[in-house]
């Protein structure tokens, strides 16, 4: 520092004789006396007007690319959700108005994800795959009242199983993580087969296995393809992660991973990890897509969203088939606390955050904010 004066002199010389330093944009005084820099790319003529920005755009949002996740219970009445404000467990007659309300918007795509009584639960998560069960009934519900309304089924059995996993629970702790029991994947796989079967027959146009067990792409097309429901499309979960994002929507469907009265001799897993993936790796989320594009998914679906926005990419960049990103619970609920304090303005905020998964590389959005967002979009366009 002390011999600084003595070399940046010289080090200023040097910079200035470079043709480099040359190319620098001056300020200078143009013909009319006013400051001009002679810079002749200026990347700013594009933004000048709105008009301008509009017609150069890279990337477009739209309530086509919207699908709408709904809750649902079998209570008559409807419940706002705490952890997820503007939220609610439908019943099946508020949620044929919600879906009407949103397809006003332009949105034209549903996901149910059923709220299931305790007493109705076991540790095989059996009603999963129930004909006469809330999701069927729901499916049929909606089918009926909007036929062009292309709806969604979660597949997976944490809402069924009265352990809170996404797949059937071993009764001993062999091959188990940290002596806890294991996930039985391919007891899992069954059964999701079984449950995708059902939602298929009831008419669902999309079946959107969450589960992450191995190989459940491939068993579930070719058991829907035997049964006749080859128009029947698979949204796979691809790239879940073992997030801290799903509190809200665990509260919402009291679906966390529980241990109190267990029947096993072992306890469950008290967390996800042995099936999700680990939030620090992105080349095992590439290695997952090209097994899930093997085995006849038709979109792979990156959750969650905006931690993942690499993710989103590396998949898009790996993979011919479209991408889906899910906008979980705890994004949605950090939103609409930091608006409800007055931190952000929303409706900036939330679309600010949308594009980003366009940019990414998403062309499908699962967003609680899907019938808002329509409809801010809408009004720009009026």
């Amino acid at each position: 520092i002390r011999n600084s004066s003595k070399i940046y002199p010289k080090r200023l010389l040097s910079l200035k004789a470079s043709p480099l330093f040359r190319n620098f944009a001056s300020i200078t005084k143009n013909s009319s006396g006013d400051y001009h820099v002679s810079q002749r790319r200026r990347p700013r003529r594009n933004r000048k007007t709105g008009v301008m920005r509009a017609m150069i755009q890279e990337n477009k949002i739209s309530p086509e690319n919207f699908v709408y996740p709904l809750f649902v219970h079998d209570k008559i009445d409807p419940e706002a959700i705490t952890s997820m404000p503007g939220c609610m467990r439908h019943s099946k007659a508020s949620l044929v108005d919600e879906v009407g309300d949103a397809m006003t918007n332009g949105v034209g795509h549903f996901v149910i994800f059923p709220k299931i009584a305790d007493n109705l639960k076991d540790s095989k998560g059996s009603l999963a795959a129930d004909s006469q069960g809330l999701v069927p009934e729901c499916v049929q519900a909606l089918k009926k009242a909007y036929p062009t309304a292309h709806i969604w089924t979660d597949v997976a059995l944490d809402p069924y199983s009265d352990k809170g996993h996404d797949g059937i629970v071993a009764t001993d702790a062999v091959h188990g993580d940290a002596g806890y029991a294991r996930i039985l994947n391919d007891e899992t796989v069954q059964a999701l087969c079984e449950q995708a079967l059902c939602h298929a027959e009831a008419g669902c146009d999309v079946v959107s296995p969450s589960d992450m067990m191995d190989g459940r792409i491939g068993a579930i097309r070719d058991f829907l393809d035997s049964h006749g429901h080859t128009d029947v499309s698979i949204v796979s979960y691809t790239a879940k992660y073992a997030s801290g994002f799903y509190g809200p929507f665990r509260d919402a469907l009291d679906s966390a991973p529980r241990t109190e009265g267990a029947e096993n001799i072992v306890m469950p897993p008290p967390n996800k990890k042995t099936y999700q993936m680990d939030p620090a790796n992105v080349r095992e989320a590439i290695r997952e897509a090209k097994l899930d594009e093997e085995e006849g998914a038709d979109m792979l679906m990156v959750k969650p969203g905006l931690p993942y926005l690499d993710v989103i990419s590396a998949l898009h960049s790996e993979s011919n088939l479209p991408i889906a990103v899910y906008q979980v619970s705890g994004e949605f609920a950090m939103l609409k606390a930091a608006a409800q304090n007055g931190w952000i303005d929303e409706r900036t905020a939330v679309l600010e955050t949308l594009i980003s998964f366009r940019r990414a590389g998403a062309s499908c959005i699962l967003t609680y904010y899907a019938k808002d967002a329509a409809a801010w979009l809408l009004s720009d366009e009026i």
